[in-house]
């Protein structure tokens, strides 16, 4: 059955196609600091190897909302793992077990997302009239900045 959420279909299919691409983006970042979480080393590998569970554990939350909201608008997730390389704005780098270098690819796409995730809040809001789904994008927004911080407060 086709969602009657008072916005127009081709609108909602704009706001699914931008959410099924931070979707992606979402779950290179989910396996990236799993990546990380099994291969960190070094004199505190405990307190990073939780550091990392936490934020994959959030983003494990985050990638089955994001999930979620594109089934609620009457779509469906993309998620095989051809779609979200084709539809990432992120890059996986070589294999580092080096914290700083870990810690500043993550950092990197935090804030690439944050980025993305600020420019669906307009979008959804003024061109497509979905208030919803803006809310929901300003949500994880604030979220990804949260972890950004963190992670920056391991950098200085």
């Amino acid at each position: 059955m086709q969602a009657n959420l008072g916005i127009p279909d081709p609108h909602l299919q704009a706001v699914a196609l931008e959410l099924n691409k931070l979707l992606a983006d979402e779950f290179v970042l989910y396996a990236k600091t799993r990546n990380y979480h099994w291969n960190v080393e070094g004199s505190n590998f405990m307190e990073m190897h939780k550091l990392y569970e936490g934020q994959y554990e959030q983003l494990d939350e985050i990638i089955d909302n994001v999930a979620e909201r594109i089934r609620a608008l009457g779509h469906y997730a993309e998620a095989r793992l051809k779609d979200y390389t084709r539809l990432t704005n992120l890059e996986e780098q070589e294999y580092t077990t080096e914290q700083k270098a870990q810690l500043q690819n993550l950092l990197a796409d935090h804030e690439t997302i944050i980025k993305e995730l600020r420019r669906m809040i307009t979008l959804f809001a003024d061109e497509h009239k979905d208030l919803g789904s803006s809310d929901f994008v300003t949500g994880l927004m604030q979220e990804h900045e949260k972890i950004a911080w963190f992670i920056r407060s391991y950098l200085k």
